[in-house]
């Protein structure tokens, strides 16, 4: 009698919890609402906890990931995400952190103007004298709310699905994405992008931007970290940083990451490639057998002890040291974000392949109905 009483009154206060409109709740995946964009889109923060302790928080907004803590050497957990505390000012404010990248990373150069099957397509712009567009331009993911799906387990995984029409920012063809983000029993979050063209062609090459502190958002910069990049080659770019389309070896130049690196012997180099951008911001071409899970890098932060390995089956990765001068940022609890305070790991194909015929052709950035973009990232987070 007392087993079947208990089991009432925990179903009761179940009903009672989602009568007054508490969050939806799973074991290992809760939904809160987080905001409404102009338009009255519902916007929606999800977090995800995986079983040995990394735990992600990500916005429908963009597909943005707001958090990542993970378990550090000390015993105690680090949010290595830089970011913001509320929608308000991902919405507001003009940033891309942890956001979901297209239809196009990177810049389209010519004036942000591409050909497909015969015809120029040119992608709308805010500035008319603008060299490129970059990151989808007004169209972009980042900033578009995504519809979302929670699926519940050991390993919790969160669906995010978009319909891009034709048009959409002056991209030809309809285009229809889905991105599923895992926490795994490993302490990896696993992004899985699926992309689709729909009544005709389109171009696309998705990416995330996560901004990564492994050291602890806002807690000083990656100057003492170690960077490995498991590539030979890398893109470089010309002063507007616009692929030349030349590929180069890294032998014998500051952006052989083969062997670990101390990031302080870098970020402040002279070979040109870093000098322009004061910083590293460049493409690198992962090693091994294009569209196989392969090691593309790997990061480590002596302080935390965290280690962060990166895992793809595209072609490429951007290496972004956050390098933002002078200026700040008021990140999460008023935290200030300086230069060099975080390094993205951008998995991708070829920058502005559509404009470089010179580039590998497989896989294409040209997507035709019935011939998907399939592409698989993986954070992983261990203690080094």
């Amino acid at each position: 009698m007392r087993q079947v009483q208990t089991f009432v009154m925990i179903f009761s206060l179940q009903i009672l919890g989602a009568m007054l409109g508490g969050p939806a709740h799973a074991q290992n995946i809760i939904r809160q609402d987080w905001g409404t964009t102009d338009n009255g889109e519902k916007v929606e923060l999800f977090t995800l906890k995986g079983v040995r302790g990394l735990e992600a928080r990500i916005t429908n907004f963009g597909g943005r990931v707001v958090a990542l803590y993970v378990p550090n050497a000390h015993g105690g957990k680090t949010d290595v995400e830089l970011g913001f505390d509320d929608f308000g000012s991902y919405y507001r404010k003009d940033n891309i952190y942890g956001g979901l990248v297209g239809r196009y990373v990177g810049r389209i150069s010519h004036g942000g103007s591409f050909p497909l099957n015969g015809k120029i397509y040119q992608l709308e712009k805010k500035d008319p004298a603008a060299k490129f567009v970059i990151h989808g331009g007004t169209a972009g993911f980042h900033n578009k709310v995504w519809t979302a799906e929670m699926r519940e387990g050991e390993e919790p995984t969160l669906i995010l699905t978009l319909d891009s029409p034709d048009g959409d920012g002056g991209f030809p063809g309809r285009l229809a994405t889905t991105v599923t983000y895992t926490v795994t029993r490993n302490n990896e979050l696993k992004l899985d992008y699926h992309a689709e063209a729909i009544g005709g062609a389109t171009i696309a090459n998705l990416t995330n931007h996560s901004y990564f502190a492994l050291q602890g958002e806002g807690n000083g910069d990656i100057s003492d970290q170690t960077l490995q990049v498991f590539a030979d080659r890398y893109t470089p770019a010309d002063a507007d940083n616009l692929e030349t389309g030349e590929i180069l070896p890294v032998d014998g130049t500051k952006l052989d990451f083969r062997k670990p690196v101390l990031l302080s012997d870098v970020l402040h180099s002279s070979f040109p490639q870093i000098a322009m951008r004061q910083g590293l911001d460049i493409n690198m071409v992962i090693s091994g057998k294009v569209g196989t899970l392969r090691p593309a890098a790997r990061l480590s932060d002596p302080h935390t002890g965290i280690v962060l390995d990166v895992l793809t089956t595209q072609p490429c990765m951007q290496l972004y040291s956050d390098g933002i001068g002078e200026r700040t940022v008021t990140g999460k609890g008023g935290k200030i974000y300086r230069t060099f305070y975080a390094m993205s790991l951008e998995t991708q194909n070829y920058l502005d392949a559509v404009n470089h015929p010179e580039f590998p052709a497989t896989p294409s950035t040209i997507l035709v109905p019935g011939e998907p973009l399939h592409e698989i990232t993986v954070f992983r987070f261990s203690n080094g």
